[in-house]
C-alpha cells in the first residue's frame, strides 16, 4: 500500500509541485492544504502516515500545529519545511514534536529519501488522549463545547504537556517548547504561566489536569 502523506503549504506553485511530484514516487497524497486550519479540519482517522509542514504558514507557525497533532495523540512522522536555517529555528522544530527539517531551497530528492527514512523509522500511532483538544490558528483549548483563549507561550506550554501526557515532562523541556526563540527562562517564570494556564483551565472544568512533580517539572494526567 502507497505511504499516505499530507503537505501543508501556502505557496500554491510549491504545494502542486510537491503533490505531483510525490504522487509519481507512489505516495498517496491525502490531503494537500494551505493552512493549518484546514489541516485540522481535513484530518481523518486513521491519520496521513507523514506530514509535511511549512514552517511560516498564514494562520499559524507549523510548530505550533505540530505541537497541535501531538497533542492530539498523531505520532506520525512530521517533516518541517522553512527558509530559516538557523540552529534556533531547528532546535524549536525538533522541541515541537518534528522529526525532520529540511530548509528551503531544497532538492525534490532529498524530501523524498527524507520521508521515506522517516517511514522506516515510525511506528504506530497512539490511540488520541481524550478530553483537551487544541485549535492552533485560535490559541485555544476546548473540552466538549466550552473553549478558552490561550497566549502563544500558554498554548505552546500545554501542547507540549498533552504530547506526553501521562510522562513526567522537566522543566528545561518545557521551556524550550514554550520559549521556542532560545530566550533565557528562569523556572519561577515557567512556575507563574503554569499557574494562569490552571487558571485558565479551570473555566472549562480542567485546572486539575496538570500537576506537579517537585523538583522535576510538570504531567498532564
Amino acid at each position: 500500500m502507497a505511504p499516505s502523506v499530507a503537505i501543508v503549504e501556502d505557496d500554491l506553485a510549491l504545494r502542486s509541485g510537491l503533490s505531483r511530484g510525490l504522487r509519481e514516487e507512489e505516495f498517496e497524497v491525502c490531503l494537500s492544504v494551505t493552512s493549518g486550519t484546514a489541516l485540522l479540519r481535513g484530518l481523518k482517522d486513521p491519520s496521513p502516515d507523514v506530514f509535511v509542514i511549512d514552517i511560516g504558514l498564514p494562520d499559524v507557525d507549523g510548530r505550533d500545529l505540530c505541537l497541535a497533532l501531538r497533542a492530539r495523540g498523531v505520532h506520525a512522522p512530521v517533516l518541517l519545511l522553512t527558509a530559516r536555517a538557523g540552529i534556533t529555528d531547528r532546535l524549536s522544530g525538533f522541541h515541537a514534536g518534528a522529526d525532520d527539517y529540511l530548509p528551503k531551497p531544497f532538492h525534490f530528492e532529498e524530501l523524498v529519501l527524507r520521508l521515506r527514512a522517516l517511514l522506516r523509522r515510525s511506528g504506530q500511532a497512539a490511540e488520541p488522549p481524550p478530553g483537551l483538544r487544541l485549535n492552533p490558528a485560535a490559541h485555544e483549548a476546548r473540552c466538549g463545547d466550552r473553549g478558552v483563549g490561550l497566549t502563544p507561550t500558554e498554548f505552546r506550554l500545554l501542547a507540549a504537556l498533552l504530547a506526553r501526557r501521562g510522562e513526567v515532562v522537566r522543566r528545561h523541556s518545557l521551556i524550550a517548547a514554550a520559549w521556542p526563540s532560545g530566550a533565557i527562562v528562569h523556572d519561577n517564570t515557567l512556575d507563574a504561566y503554569v499557574v494562569r494556564l490552571r487558571r485558565k483551565l479551570d473555566g472549562i472544568g480542567q485546572a486539575s489536569v496538570i500537576t506537579t512533580v517537585r523538583g522535576v517539572g510538570y504531567s498532564v494526567v
